[in-house]
């Protein structure tokens, strides 16, 4: 037959493996997250970047979003604190390769100056953009990497392509040591695949897939394959005696157990000899020893020069004052630092402070005391880069002076952090001369403030319009309705549906349905900044219903 004629023929069709529900008992289920495709193949993500990705969807699910603390996400996934701040650096930082950022970040402070915790949400899938649905309690239970590969095959077996050990590896790679960056290969795609049939979330078939491959077989939940019934008591004397019949079980060379055996015929015992000490009565051993050398304390063979008497040596190189860095103090005794603290402490170049800095903080200078250095230093170079842009420091001590007599000592737990975030921070307009909301140094009003406030009073006296507008139509479709059903008022969107609508979107519902119904839907921060934009913004709120009902 020739090569045309036995291409033309149609393929057998393949048998499909045996579910593995057959002897098992499911665990419930739980709730699944679409994952974008490239966060489980691309290599430039951590593997703990998809553990923590699945866990903030879930979070952000709900209208506030993912508030969660980094230490509570480290606590529901089981992972350490460092672990889960590696996996959100690469997914709140813009994509190396295509500058997508799967989870923006915003952050968040008390007008106290405490920090709290970030809000965070996933990007929105994209039309067309490939995916790959996890369940959230896979990862709490899976560890990154083998959670990694159960997406890789979950992905594999919905779009039904076969694959092997081989390219699960070529899809794996290493994140961190010297193989940094290189692929896990086929015999630790082999154990990994082992692993995770362990834990229950995946049933292989072996040699059942196409071509002989192993057929794989995902699971939203991990089954467990159910004991079977213990013999009856009456039953129990003769499996005794059977079980005497039967000759004795050899028991493993390695261990309680048998050797675990990826690959080859034998034990993997880190590919070197079998012996574990070199015999020297048939290897000559080495004595020869050089001169002016002696030999390590350990026995690995290698010689070292021994070392040299630097007792007589002038201290050049040395700590000495002399040569030490103009500006600082000589180094202190190893017991003592700096500041008085216990070892271990600031040994670094002693705090200077300009006259200007020094006068800019004189409001709050009784306060400082506690305040490190490291923090004292930041509050300096805030300080510093805004009067070199012409500031005075007599403008910047006026501005902390005023906003710390209006806040509540109570409520400033850091004076350090509530410095760099609300005392030294400029509020005003775009005017250099603003200084919140006046100007320095008359005191007078800013205009352009003025303007803006007015703008934004009668923002919200239109929201407030609008808001009374749509109770009112709330009111008069119940009252209409007289116990029959009537279609109600639309569905409210989500936070993460309002942020992923476009402009183009709400003014059609603008149009269409009226101010009302849009605010209803999308909100004030989505609505308003575009009702004011309108072409008729000048109407009132009264015009512009009017004008809507024709």
């Amino acid at each position: 037959m020739s090569a045309a004629a036995l291409a033309a023929l149609p393929a057998a069709p393949h048998t499909q493996p045996q579910p593995a529900a057959t002897g098992a008992h499911p665990r419930a289920g739980g709730l699944t997250i679409k994952v974008p495709l490239r966060l489980v193949v691309g290599a430039q993500y951590p593997d703990a970047a998809l553990s923590v990705y699945v866990k903030i969807a879930a979070l952000a699910l709900r209208e506030e979003g993912c508030t969660a603390r980094v230490t509570t996400l480290a606590e529901y996934l089981g992972m350490s604190k460092s672990a889960v701040e590696r996996g959100l650096k690469s997914l709140r930082n813009p994509d190396p390769i295509d500058g997508l950022t799967e989870v923006p970040t915003v952050r968040r402070t008390a007008s106290g100056g405490t920090g709290e915790s970030a809000h965070r949400v996933t990007r929105p899938l994209t039309e067309g953009e490939l995916w790959v649905r996890i369940p959230v309690r896979a990862a709490e239970a899976l560890t990154p990497r083998l959670l990694r590969l159960y997406a890789l095959l979950v992905y594999a077996t919905t779009r039904r392509i076969p694959v092997t050990a081989a390219e699960l590896g070529d899809m794996l790679h290493h994140h961190t040591g010297k193989k940094a960056g290189e692929c896990l290969g086929e015999r630790q795609a082999r154990r990994l695949v082992d692993d995770l049939e362990t834990t229950g979330w995946l049933t292989v078939h072996r040699r059942e897939g196409q071509q002989g491959r192993h057929a794989y077989e995902t699971h939203r939940h991990p089954l467990h394959a159910v004991p079977a019934p213990a013999p009856a008591d009456s039953q129990a004397p003769a499996a005794a005696e059977a079980l005497e019949d039967q000759a004795p079980v050899q028991l493993a060379l390695w261990g309680d157990e048998a050797p675990v055996i990826h690959d080859g015929s034998g034990p993997d015992l880190g590919d070197g000899s079998l012996a574990s000490k070199e015999d020297h009565l048939i290897d000559r051993p080495d004595e020869t020893k050089g001169v002016g050398v002696t030999r390590r304390r350990r026995g690995d063979r290698k010689w070292v020069a021994a070392p040299v008497d630097n007792s007589t040596v002038p201290d050049t190189f040395g700590p000495s004052v002399s040569r030490a860095a103009r500006g600082n103090r000589p180094i202190p005794a190893p017991n003592t630092t700096p500041t008085g603290d216990s070892p271990g402490g600031y040994t670094g170049p002693e705090l200077r402070w300009t006259a200007r800095i020094h006068t800019a903080l004189a409001p709050v200078r009784h306060e400082l005391n506690d305040v490190r250095r490291f923090v004292l230093r930041r509050i300096a170079r805030e300080i510093g880069a805004q009067l070199d842009t012409g500031i005075s420091p007599d403008r910047m001590a006026a501005r902390i002076r005023a906003r710390y007599r209006t806040t509540m000592r109570s409520d400033i737990r850091d004076v350090g952090a509530w410095l760099l975030s609300v005392g030294i921070v400029h509020r005003g307009c775009g005017v250099p001369s603003c200084e919140d909301g006046h100007v320095w140094p008359t005191g007078e009003p800013c205009e352009i403030c003025a303007q803006q406030r007015q703008v934004q009073r009668a923002q919200w006296r239109e929201a407030r319009e609008l808001e009374d507008r749509l109770q009112q139509l709330r009111a008069e479709r119940a009252a209409a309705a007289g116990g029959q059903e009537q279609p109600g008022l639309p569905a409210k969107k989500t936070f993460r549906q309002r942020d992923a609508a476009s402009d183009e979107e709400i003014r059609a519902a603008i149009a269409e349905r009226g101010p009302e119904i849009a605010l209803h839907i999308y909100g004030h921060y989505r609505v308003l900044p575009l009702l004011a934009a309108l072409p008729d913004s000048t109407e009132t709120g009264s015009d512009r219903r009017t004008h809507h009902a024709q």
